[in-house]
């Protein structure tokens, strides 16, 4: 069934007209009024809907019913991590949504190249919860991530607010325990927190030890910033 997104409450017997984004992926499909098609705003839960009208640059369609099916992650998981630069960021925004990522906070850390203040970051954010909005429909996940706008390390310092949840952060360093081996049954909650290309200073790891993070390895392999995070994502949720 094709699935797409749309950015308002929706109910039944409601007529709504799709963004021009949906619109276009629904005309790619060459899908004809009459055809069915699923909803949802990232709320939770879907709606099946009828195409009733598709002109040139529009497409409407009829809310039919209401699909309270959600696909919860086995892991409430709160990625936090050091910007990868270029399409990387882009990359792994929708790889963490299609696992089910609960939260993402891109950090500006020491060696984090991309920097994003102020209006770039509010656009970079609106772009990366289109990638969410994208990855949702194509995975079938009903509730979209909450994604932060960048903030800077010292910044997110003095605002990370202290919860019980398991806290990791993802290190080079040599001797470190294995990230499977902080836990003995797989956490129900966890923040991970991942530097970007060359890892977080020793300074800022210091300064997430300090907060309440333990030091783990991903093994002798050195993964690129943006497969790091995704080995974890992929193996616990």
């Amino acid at each position: 069934m094709v699935r797409v997104f749309f950015n308002s409450p929706l109910k039944s017997e409601q007529v709504h007209r799709l963004s021009d984004d949906a619109a276009r992926h629904v005309q790619v499909l060459r899908m004809q009024p009459g055809m069915l098609l699923d909803v949802f705003n990232g709320l939770g839960g879907s709606y099946r809907a009828i195409i009733e009208d598709m002109g040139k640059h529009s497409v409407t369609v009829k809310v039919l019913s209401f699909d309270s099916t959600n696909y919860p992650p086995a892991c409430q998981s709160h990625l936090v991590i050091g910007m990868p630069a270029n399409e990387r960021m882009d990359w792994l925004i929708e790889k963490a949504t299609e696992l089910g990522v609960t939260r993402i906070t891109p950090l500006m850390t020491q060696r984090t190249v991309l920097k994003l203040h102020g209006e770039r970051g509010i656009k970079r954010q609106q772009h990366w919860m289109g990638i969410a909005q994208s990855a949702c429909a194509q995975s079938g996940r009903n509730q979209l991530p909450l994604i932060d706008i960048p903030v800077s390390w010292s910044d997110w310092l003095t605002s990370s607010p202290s919860n019980p949840s398991l806290h990791i952060v993802l290190s080079l360093s040599i001797g470190l325990p294995s990230w499977r081996d902080v836990w003995l049954t797989p956490p129900s909650h966890l923040t991970l927190l991942s530097g970007p290309e060359g890892g977080l200073t020793p300074e800022e790891e210091a300064q997430a030890l300090s907060m309440g993070f333990k030091a783990v390895s991903l093994g002798p392999m050195t993964l690129r910033a943006e497969t790091a995070a995704i080995v974890v994502l992929a193996q616990l949720l």
